[in-house]
This record gives structure tokens, C-alpha cells and sequence, in this order.
């Protein structure tokens, strides 16, 4: 397993790097792109395509031709913040406009098909509320007011993203009054159930009917911001935004609409996490200051509840005390598992007792909770240990200590029975039964770099970083090593990159967690990620949904082989070199002294930006 941060995304996305400087001729490459327009950004998808951003507008890039996949210029140029790429789905949302110019334009692209399946211009929207794809139905749901064909009515709609068709749509509050009317403003995300759609506005939530717009129940619960069902859906949660977004009240709705609770339940904070039980409801709220103060300060925290289904009382007398934001929340048969980010690990049962004979210490940000044989497996940036589960105890005789490293990662090697764990330029294995410590080897790596990943191969123990490559035997020793000096990459450079892999890894380890419902994973969380999200979007239908999902359970096509950018012979570029032996294969000549380009892993393609307008695609697997 691989669980280096850093590496994370890459294993999930691309090897990302990115420079700023005009660009020269390059090798012939396998597709030739014209983009029509400078380019002023490149982004690879989950599904996939290549997706840029120009002064035009977008493009999406897919090889197999070297045509456009498709070219929406419509907007103009479109800036990074105005897009928004649906996980585990094959749709960017393209947005522009808003509360300046009182209106607003959305596109939905389905960029694997290179089809636009939604415009608020296409179907008749001024102004557009809410746009939000629903899945694993496959649908888009979208609220706001209609042109003046329409008399501005304040309108709900639903597409399936199959067709980009209409399934339905219809008025909410009292369309064609004559006076003064009530506003219907649309405040908070809609719910898709089976046989309906809930809808929460300015003057109560409405239950509609599917297909004909019947009102089946409506409430006078104003303005709640988010709404979320049990698995019957005869149950509804509804989230309210209060004191300027710094709290949050807690309501629920029967199936006619009817509150169910006598009071609702406020929690300090904004609720970032929510698991519906069949004992309760467990809420992680985060609480901050706004950033006036540090991280750090207890008005930044995250607190944790579990609310009585029935009533919405908190069932613990007394929350646990997190001094810090949880980073890691897991549902566990006998209760709660949570990690700090600021460091600590404790559980709590569901009637609020510790489970823990004390809260766990560990080092800051814990980057691996996990399920092992032994116990649970923790790495942080700062230490690595196994605890029993149920006590809390340590498993290993003492905690694994390492100075606060930049780039922490490990890995199971089945082959001895050890975890293996590269941190602080060292590489320490880990006996699985007795929990027995020692440094294996000392790896130090030219350029200034520490080892960012370790991998197990047929032949030994693989350490490697952007410029180095080193393969050790079983017991620490070297076979060989291989060192690239990067070409002119300046110090904060370097820096500025491995801010950005963390960030992106990040996102995608939120993600993935947030599919996994809250369970904890084994050791070799990978799989069983893999299975939960492609479990998840295999739930969905369509062509692009299941192209993504081939690719989704596709092994890297470059799994054997790392690309180091570094000075050839003819200038610049990327050499391939083998994971196994070290040697040098394909070296592919860019010529800048730092260019902008994309290693797709899984796919085995080299994105490079030739020139201002051009993007040249090569072919790794050769």
C-alpha cells in the first residue's frame, strides 16, 4: 500500500508539475492539439480527458485523434474558480455571472462525450440558484427564475445527464399572483427522492411530486440550507445556517413534512460530517474565527455529537474535548474512532463513554488511520504506531519517532511480514507480530530531496522522489541508484510544487473518504477505496459513466516505469526509466528549460503545452 500523502493523488489522478516559461519546438509527438487560443491553464480529469482553459474558452482533449474533443467558447474566457468538476462523474459545470449583474449562466459538460447536456440559455433561465448533479440517479436538479417568456416564475427543474433532456419541471410559490407576492427564493440544495423532489425556500420546505409539480406537503420552515434523507426516506434532516454561518441548527421532518423534533438541536459551527444511525445521529461540526486567529486557537476546533433520533437531545453528557480539527471520523461497531489533525486519537462509545483509557497522544497531522491484523495503524508526520482498538494501548513497545518530515509514506511488505516506513531520510521496518523497530537503511538522495515514496517490487524495496530512483535488497542494501538533476528548478520552485501535490492530494483523500461512508478501511485502503467508488458509480447508468468507470478500475499503464524531467542530450525533457532495473528507456526531448506538461499515470500519456495555443499528447506505452 502506498499512503504517502504526496503521492496519494498521483495514484488516483497524475504526476503534476507545472512551470511558466515560453515554450520551443519539441519532439514529434503521437497528437497534435490546437486550442485556438491561449492556454492558460490544463487540468487532467478523473475520467480522463484533458480539459483547458484558454482565453476562448474550454477545451477538452482526448487522444485518439488529434481533433478537438469539443470547444465551448461561449462564455469567453473562463477563469479556474469559475469551474467545477463533479467527483466520481464525468461533468464539469461552468459558471459566470452572479449577484453583480443580477444573473447568471451555467453550462454542464459531459467531458467524456464531449457533449453540452445543460445551458441556462439553451432552457429558458435567467437567473440560475441552484445547479447540482445528483447522483448515483445521473440527474440535474436546478432552481431559479425563468426569462420573461415565463414571467420570471421562480421554477424547479430536473435533466438526466444521459440525454441532457428535461424529466420535469414546475413553479414553486404562487405563480401569476396580481399585488404584492411572497419571495420563493430557493435557499439551500434540493433532495431527489424516488417519487419526488424537496425543495427548501425562503417560505418552508415543499415536497413535490416527480414528473407533475403536486404538492404532496409543505411546512413553514424557512431558509434551510441543506437537507439530507434516511435510506427509507421517511426521514429528512434539515440543516439551517445561523448567526452568519458560524452555527448551524438541526431539524427533522417526518413524512409528511411534520417536525419531528420538539426543539431543534444547535451546534456550534458549520457540520461538515453527518452519519444517519440506527442509535443516533453522529454530526462533526467545524467552529473558526473567520482566520483572524491561528489554526491552533481553541475557537478553531471541531466538535463532535451524537443526537437521540428521537428527540435530537445530545446523548453524551459531556462531548469529547478535541482541541483541534477532526481529520479522520470512523463508525465503528461499539462507537466513534477520531483523529486530530493538531495530533490525538481517541473513541467514544455511543452512550459517551471513552473507550480509550486516555486519549491517544500522537504527532501533528496524521496522514494513515487504518485496520491492521495487529491493531490500528497510525502515521503521522511526526510518529507511527498500532493501538488495540478496543483499550487504546499500545501494540509496538514504543511509538516510531522521526523529526517532522516533509514527505512521510509506507508501505506492507508481505514478503517479511513488516511495515515499511520512510521518514526523516530513513527507512524503518516494522516486525507486524512483535512490533520490533529498526532502521533498515539510511536513504539519502542528491539534489536536496528526501524520499517521497517506497514501493515493493519483485526484487527489493523501491525509495524514489522527483530526480531519484533507489532500489535496496530485503535487507537495506543498495542495488542501484539514479539521480536526474532537475533542470534550473529553483529551490522555492521545488517548494511550490509539493504545496500543490499535497493540495490536490488532499482533495482527493477527502474524497475518497467521503465515499467510504465513514468506515475505516485495512491497511491496503486502496482496494477497498477503489471498490466503494466504483461500487458507487456503477450504481449510475450511461455511456460516459461507464468509459470512466473502465478507466477507474484500469491499472496504471505506467505502474513499471517513472518519467524524471531532466538535460538530455538534444535539450531538455523527460526520461523513462524502469522501476526494476533502473535503466533508461524512452527519453522524450521538450527543449524548455521548464516546461509546462501532465503525466497521465493511468492512461500513459505525456501532455506538453508546445506553444501558447498548441498542446502536443505522446504516447508512454511505447
Amino acid at each position: 500500500m502506498k499512503t504517502s500523502i504526496k503521492f496519494y493523488a498521483m495514484a488516483c489522478l497524475s504526476l503534476f508539475m507545472t512551470f511558466t516559461i515560453a515554450a520551443q519546438k519539441a519532439e514529434q509527438p503521437d497528437f497534435r492539439y490546437d486550442t485556438g487560443a491561449k492556454i492558460n491553464e490544463m487540468s487532467l480529469t478523473q475520467g480522463g480527458t484533458m480539459v483547458v482553459a484558454t482565453n476562448d474558452g474550454l477545451v477538452g482533449i482526448k487522444p485518439g485523434s488529434n481533433q478537438l474533443l469539443f470547444n465551448f467558447t461561449e462564455y469567453g474566457r473562463v477563469k479556474p474558480e469559475e469551474l467545477t468538476y463533479i467527483p466520481n462523474a464525468p461533468y464539469v459545470i461552468v459558471y459566470q455571472g452572479g449577484f453583480a449583474n443580477l444573473s447568471s449562466k451555467k453550462t454542464v459538460i459531459d467531458y467524456i462525450s464531449g457533449k453540452t447536456l445543460f445551458s441556462t440559455e439553451s432552457n429558458g433561465w435567467k437567473d440560475v440558484i441552484t445547479c447540482t448533479v445528483m447522483m448515483p440517479q445521473n440527474k440535474l436538479v436546478v432552481s431559479g427564475n425563468r426569462t420573461s417568456k415565463e414571467k420570471y416564475a421562480q421554477q424547479v427543474a430536473v435533466y438526466d445527464l444521459n440525454t441532457g433532456k428535461e424529466d420535469y419541471r414546475f413553479d414553486i410559490g404562487e405563480p401569476g399572483r396580481v399585488g404584492i407576492a411572497k419571495t420563493y427564493a430557493v435557499t439551500g440544495t434540493p433532495l431527489l427522492l424516488k417519487n419526488s423532489l424537496v425543495v427548501p425556500t425562503s417560505q418552508g420546505v415543499f415536497n413535490m411530486k416527480a414528473q407533475t409539480g403536486e404538492l404532496i406537503w409543505q411546512n413553514d420552515m424557512k431558509n434551510m440550507n441543506s437537507l439530507v434523507a434516511d435510506a427509507s426516506e421517511t426521514e429528512i434532516y434539515a440543516f439551517e445556517l445561523v448567526n452568519q454561518g458560524k452555527n448551524t441548527r438541526i431539524h427533522k421532518l417526518g413524512i409528511n413534512g411534520a417536525e419531528l423534533w420538539k426543539d431543534d438541536h444547535k451546534v456550534k459551527g458549520q457540520v461538515v460530517n453527518f452519519e444517519i444511525l440506527p442509535n443516533g445521529i453522529a454530526v462533526v461540526s467545524n467552529q473558526s474565527d473567520g482566520g483572524n486567529e491561528s489554526v491552533f486557537a481553541r475557537s478553531n476546533e471541531s466538535n463532535i455529537a451524537f443526537l437521540n433520533a428521537s428527540n435530537g437531545e445530545d446523548l453524551w453528557e459531556k462531548a469529547p474535548k478535541t482541541k483541534g480539527y477532526v481529520q479522520h471520523f470512523y463508525i465503528m461497531e461499539d462507537g466513534i474512532l477520531f483523529g486530530i489533525y493538531q495530533g490525538g486519537i481517541n473513541k467514544i462509545s455511543f452512550d459517551g463513554q471513552t473507550l480509550f483509557k486516555k486519549p491517544l497522544k500522537t504527532g501533528e497531522n496524521i496522514l494513515t488511520m487504518a485496520e491492521t491484523p495487529q491493531g490500528l495503524i497510525y502515521i503521522t508526520s511526526e510518529d507511527a504506531n498500532i493501538v488495540n482498538l478496543k483499550t487504546g494501548d499500545q501494540v509496538w513497545d514504543k511509538p516510531l519517532k522521526y523529526k517532522r518530515a516533509d514527505a512521510v509514506s509506507s508501505t506492507f511488505d508481505s514478503k517479511n511480514n513488516r511495515y515499511l516506513i520512510s521518514a526523516d531520510e530513513n527507512l524503518f521496518a516494522v516486525d507486524a507480530t512483535s512490533g520490533a523497530v529498526t532502521t533498515l537503511a539510511e536513504s539519502k538522495f542528491d539534489g536536496k530531496e528526501a524520499p517521497s515514496h517506497v514501493e515493493i517490487r519483485d526484487g527489493g524495496i523501491l525509495l524514489t522522489s522527483d530526480q531519484n530512483m533507489l532500489l535496496m535488497d530485503w535487507n537495506g542494501g543498495k542495488q542501484w541508484q539514479e539521480y536526474y538533476r532537475a533542470p534550473g528548478k529553483s529551490a522555492m520552485g521545488a517548494i511550490l510544487a509539493a504545496v500543490a501535490a499535497v493540495a490536490s492530494a488532499t482533495t482527493a483523500m477527502a474524497a475518497a473518504n467521503s465515499s467510504m461512508q465513514n468506515k475505516l478501511a485495512g491497511y491496503d485502503r486502496q482496494s477497498e477505496i477503489d471498490a466503494d467508488l466504483a461500487g458507487g458509480m456503477a450504481a449510475a447508468t450511461g455511456a460516459s459513466i461507464a468509459e470512466m468507470l473502465k478507466r477507474f478500475k484500469a491499472t496504471a499503464a505506467t505502474k513499471d516505469d517513472q518519467f524524471i524531467l531532466t538535460k538530455l542530450e538534444d535539450g531538455v525533457g523527460l526520461v523513462k526509466l524502469s522501476k526494476d532495473t533502473g535503466e533508461k528507456g524512452k527519453e522524450i526531448v521538450l527543449k524548455d528549460k521548464q516546461p509546462e506538461y501532465i503525466v497521465d499515470e493511468i492512461g500513459g500519456l505525456l501532455y506538453y503545452k508546445a506553444d501558447n495555443n498548441s498542446i502536443f499528447a505522446y504516447d508512454l506505452k511505447k
